[in-house]
């Protein structure tokens, strides 16, 4: 521990600290002060910012015998643009990428992403955001999965958001087995391109058992719908789908109505716990309307409530009120129209009422 701390003291002031070794036959050993300390661990700590522990941690895959290797390679990550907290993440996620050569193991990456559109700042977040990829074969690993990607998007730039938002895709073995798996189950490019430009992490997991339950729901698999419902059963951990169809279900819907709906709108489960419960508050509890129209309809969860739901349906409420709207009259049309087309014709043809209904329209009248 006397080690320790002064190398984080030479550390706060920003003192390189090199420590002179010497291998015996038990291991290393310091020839300065004969205090027991490897080179790995005295590297980690003063060059690459790691904590004593982390490198203790760290030296058990990883012996330094020089600072040339391992300087050769921070030089390489500084040169292209990474910063020190960046380069210090790296290694402690991949450590023995300090002892490669990185014109041969890291330069041919970088410059087949870059081949692809991908800008140096690119290059950085998919690196920091992944560094075992670094690990990976150029041929076996990176360019197949990117070109399993390319044959789904339209362009190298689809290709490459999808690894931006996911680079954990290359290297994941069931990636390619999902794949085949939707395939197989029929599902067309357009729906597999749908999950990679969506949730793209929905391939690194396992999707046989979802695609046989979401078939025994009804979904067509050659249907957008089939894909949706995929996404929401394997993207909703089953407590927060638990604590979704109890929101429901407080407001007086039975479980068939709940499942009812997902077959509707699958993108139903997807909203956030906050927006179902505020839909149902006021279409429910505010309003006291009928909850058939949102099981028939479940679309009208995915609408900001703010800017549409709630305004439109104060004037609409105004006029059923007023016996402007006639009986029975579909309390959903209204919401799925254009801006322009509502207000034309549930606001601008009441002459005598525009004023109000404006006013409610605009937040002003609640």
């Amino acid at each position: 521990m006397i080690l320790f701390d002064a190398l984080r003291a030479r550390l706060r002031v920003g003192s390189p600290v090199y420590l002179s070794v010497s291998r015996t036959s038990k291991g290393f050993s310091t020839t300065s002060d004969g205090i027991g300390e490897s080179f790995t661990i005295s590297y980690l700590t003063a060059s690459c910012g790691f904590s004593p522990e982390a490198a203790l941690k760290a030296s058990k895959r990883l012996r330094l015998q020089s600072p040339q290797k391992p300087d050769a390679v921070i030089s390489f990550f500084r040169s292209h643009g990474f910063s020190h907290s960046q380069i210090h993440h790296i290694f402690g996620v991949a450590p023995d990428l300090m002892t490669c050569n990185p014109t041969k193991r890291l330069l041919p990456k970088f410059n087949f992403l870059s081949s692809k559109g991908a800008s140096p700042d690119h290059i950085i977040l998919i690196a920091t955001k992944c560094p075992r990829i670094l690990r990976y074969s150029l041929r076996n690993y990176i360019a197949p999965a990117f070109h399993l990607l390319r044959s789904f998007c339209p362009s190298d730039r689809k290709a490459l958001a999808v690894l931006l938002a996911c680079p954990n895709f290359i290297g994941d073995c069931r990636v390619t087995a999902n794949v085949n798996t939707l395939q197989r189950a029929g599902l067309a490019p357009s729906s597999i391109r749908y999950l990679l430009s969506t949730r793209p992490s929905v391939l690194c997991s396992d999707l046989k058992t979802v695609i046989h339950e979401v078939k025994l729901l009804g979904f067509d698999p050659s249907k957008l719908g089939f894909t949706v419902a995929l996404l929401a059963k394997r993207a909703v951990s089953k407590s927060l789908w638990d604590a979704k169809v109890d929101a429901f279900r407080r407001w007086g819907w039975s479980e068939d109505e709940v499942l009812a709906a997902f077959r509707n709108q699958p993108s139903v489960m997807l909203r956030s716990m906050d927006k179902i419960n505020g839909v149902l508050a006021f279409w429910m509890g505010r309003l006291g309307w009928d909850h058939s129209a949102l099981v028939a309809s479940p679309t009208l969860f995915s609408y900001s409530l703010e800017k549409r739901v709630i305004p439109r349906a104060l004037v609409v409420q105004h006029l059923i009120s007023r016996g402007l709207i006639k009986k029975g009259a579909s309390l959903v049309t209204p919401f799925s129209m254009t801006d322009e087309a509502f207000l034309q014709k549930y606001v601008k043809c009441f002459e005598d009422e525009t004023s109000t209904l404006l006013e409610l329209y605009q937040g002003k009248g609640t």
